[in-house]
C-alpha cells in the first residue's frame, strides 16, 4: 500500500503503476545477497518523476523522506526495507529522473511447518473486551486499515482524520474506551491532541501510533507507543497492556 501511494504521488500529472509478481529460484552464487532458495518477487512500478542518484543514495535512510508534513502514510521506505529484511527477503529500489522508479519485495517462499507457525503466532491468544476506539490518523490509507483492523477484532471503531476533529468528537460527548493517535500530525501533533483530551476527559487511555523515534516531553512521554508498521497482533497487544 506504501509504495503504491509513494507511485502515484510521483506522477502528479498521471501515468501508469504496474503491480507484478514472478517465481524465481535464486541460487548461492546470485548477486542479490539472498540466500539460496525459492522466491516470490512482488514489485510496484511508476512512469513518474523518478529519482536522481542523490535521492535513490537515501531514499532508504532513517528519517528521510521528499514529502513535507501531512503527505503521504508516513511510512518510510527504511520501514519497509528493515520489514522484507526480518522476513529473509530483500527491497530493492530502482529508479532515474524523469523516467519512473521500480520498488522489487524480494519475498522467500515458505513452507508449510513455516505457515502454520506463522498463523500460530500471529492468532490472538485470548479474546478480545469489546471496547469504543477513537483513531486519529491524518493519512486516510492509515485511518482505514487501522480501523479495519480493530473492527475484525470486534470493536467499536470512530475515525478522525485531525486533532481538531478528534475534539469536536469529544465535545459531542461520545464515549470512548481507548484513543489512538498518529503522532506526526499537520497543526496538531499526537502529542497536543493527547494533552487536550487529558483536559477534558482525564484519565482515557491514549495510545500513540509513530513511524519515527522522536523524543516525547512532558504528558506525552509516558503514553504507550505502538510503532509503524503494525499488524493485528501488534494493536491486541498494546491495547491488553494498556488497559490492564
Amino acid at each position: 500500500m506504501n509504495l503504491v501511494t509513494n507511485a502515484r504521488d510521483a506522477m502528479p500529472q498521471g501515468g501508469e503503476i504496474l503491480v507484478s509478481a514472478q517465481a524465481v529460484e535464486i541460487h548461492a552464487q546470485s548477486t542479490l545477497s539472498l540466500a539460496a532458495g525459492q522466491y516470490i518477487c512482488l514489485s510496484v512500478s511508476d512512469n513518474g518523476e523518478g529519482m536522481d542518484d542523490a535521492t535513490l543514495a537515501s531514499a532508504m535512510d532513517p528519517f528521510f523522506t521528499t514529502k513535507g508534513l501531512g503527505k503521504g502514510t508516513g511510512l518510510g521506505l527504511s520501514m519497509v526495507h528493515g520489514f522484507i529484511e526480518q522476513l529473509g527477503g530483500r527491497f530493492i529500489l530502482k529508479s532515474q529522473k524523469d523516467k519512473g522508479t521500480t520498488a522489487e519485495l524480494w519475498l522467500p517462499v515458505a513452507g508449510a511447518s513455516s505457515a502454520t507457525r506463522l498463523q500460530a503466532e500471529t492468532e490472538p491468544s485470548a479474546p478480545v473486551s469489546r471496547i469504543s476506539v477513537l483513531v486519529v490518523d491524518d493519512d486516510s490509507l492509515v485511518l482505514t486499515s487501522t480501523c479495519l483492523l480493530l473492527e475484525d477484532l470486534g470493536h467499536k471503531v470512530t475515525a478522525a482524520n485531525s486533532g481538531a476533529k478528534a475534539l469536536q468528537l469529544f465535545s459531542a460527548d461520545q464515549p470512548f474506551d481507548l484513543v489512538i493517535t498518529d503522532m506526526a500530525m499537520p497543526h496538531m501533533s499526537g502529542a497536543q491532541l493527547a494533552h487536550a483530551i487529558q483536559e477534558i476527559a482525564p484519565g482515557i487511555p491514549i495510545i500513540i501510533a509513530t513511524g519515527f523515534a522522536e523524543r516525547l516531553e512532558g504528558f506525552a512521554a509516558n503514553l504507550p507507543r505502538l510503532s509503524k508498521p503494525f499488524n493485528q497482533l501488534n494493536l491486541v497487544e498494546i491495547i491488553a497492556s494498556t488497559l490492564k
